[in-house]
């Protein structure tokens, strides 16, 4: 199985320590506005990676920032292995790579917003089932509309690093 490799096990570690950094350097409600880096890194750990990339990454850094926020844990960790895990299920539906291995870039884009929208609003839904924060029907909008923005901008940012990558590893092999 080529994604259970040092190389890629080592890039799963480096994309999930920068999330559990990014997450914890935020205060929390900021951190849930800039959903979009881990939207990016995840993303692009799918397609380093492939099936489960952004699953791998994502438990890295939920497991960092569980232990970094013990009383809320579960919702913690469980939230971060939703949104790699959907990430990885949404690009492998919707063919975001086809049979080449060539991206397919409004498909990327596509499944990481609608990973990055699901995951924010369940996240608003639970918090607001077990009473930790008040229903706010406007707070909603904003979380769905910032969702859907913030996967789109992920998804984008991942597919320039991704082309940036594949030029430097061609013009590597070209000399």
């Amino acid at each position: 199985m080529p994604y259970l490799s040092t190389r890629n096990l080592a890039l799963a570690i480096i994309f999930g320590v920068m999330i559990f950094i990014f997450e914890t350097l935020l205060p929390t409600p900021m951190d849930k506005a800039f959903t979009f880096f881990q939207a990016m890194l995840l993303s692009l750990g799918y397609l380093l990676i492939g099936v489960p990339g952004a699953t791998f990454i994502s438990l890295i850094g939920g497991s960092l920032t569980a232990v970094w926020r013990a009383p809320l844990a579960p919702f913690t960790l469980g939230f971060a292995l939703l949104f790699g895990g959907l990430i990885d299920v949404f690009c492998l539906v919707f063919g975001a790579r086809d049979r080449n291995g060539n991206v397919r870039q409004k498909r990327l884009i596509l499944a990481v917003a609608l990973s990055t929208m699901i995951t924010g609003y369940s996240g608003y839904y639970i918090t607001i089932t077990f009473k930790i924060m008040e229903l706010d029907p406007a707070l909603g909008n904003v979380i769905l509309i910032a969702g859907i923005i913030s996967g789109i901008v992920g998804g984008y940012l991942s597919l320039i690093l991704w082309k940036r990558i594949l030029r430097k590893d061609s013009a590597g092999r070209d000399q």
